[in-house]
């Protein structure tokens, strides 16, 4: 593991990384408190949950303060951002009211395999560097493209869906789903343009990403979940 130590403030610091976390988890335990226990609003805790732990474990990569490994911390960050792309696309379909349970079972079952990879196999998970600005983990070579694939391909899809249900939904219903829809893309764009403005930081992908979904933390959180609970 490598640590470069600097007194700039940047993007996703270790400390930026464990605000996001603060922010991230603040926003689960309001979820479980402001609502009932529910499908939907287990699967936003859930999701919530995740982006925390994730960035805690970004935050144990540099820092180690807990005497467990830094490569440890990694396998941990990177099963939890797997399951993302399934639990986005199903509480997507639970806030919709629709019934894919198809879909849903692929989703987990794709994730489940990756996360297998990287918690278990030994070459899943090959290396992390802090880099002080955002954090490089470093998978099989031959896991890269179709786990692009599979985490892109899920999110992508549950804004695509998310969009076409919204269409034919009522004012409460439509409002919740794009603005779910707006909350996945509010990190999968800006992580994009980063990359396309600065190549050297796709290596940093998975680090970028969930640093700007603390925008999806926040509008689940403050616009989603209202809006869903107003819907009969």
């Amino acid at each position: 593991m490598r640590y470069l130590k600097t007194d700039r403030l940047y993007c996703f610091s270790p400390l930026v990384m464990i605000t996001t976390f603060i922010i991230e988890i603040a926003c689960a335990i309001y979820v479980l408190f402001r609502y009932k226990l529910n499908p939907i609003s287990r699967l936003a805790v859930a999701v919530l949950v995740g982006l925390a732990v994730f960035q805690l474990a970004e935050f144990n990569v540099c820092t180690t303060p807990w005497g467990i490994d830094s490569l440890t911390w990694a396998r941990i960050g990177y099963v939890a951002i797997t399951a993302l792309p399934p639990l986005g696309i199903h509480l997507a379909a639970r806030i919709a009211k629709k019934k894919i349970p198809w879909l849903v079972v692929a989703g987990y079952a794709s994730g489940a395999i990756f996360a297998s990879i990287f918690l278990f196999a030994g070459s899943g998970m090959t290396g992390q560097q802090c880099l002080g600005n955002y954090v490089i983990f470093q998978i099989a070579h031959w896991a890269v493209w179709p786990y692009a694939v599979y985490y892109y391909g899920w999110l992508l899809a549950t804004v695509g869906l998310s969009l076409y249900w919204a269409r034919s939904a009522k004012k409460n219903l439509r409002a919740a789903l794009t603005l779910l829809a707006v909350g996945y893309a509010a990190f999968i764009v800006p992580t994009t343009f980063v990359n396309i403005v600065d190549p050297s930081t796709i290596a940093g992908i998975p680090s970028i990403m969930c640093g700007f979904a603390v925008i999806l933390a926040l509008v689940l959180t403050g616009l989603v979940l209202p809006r869903r609970a107003l819907v009969k």
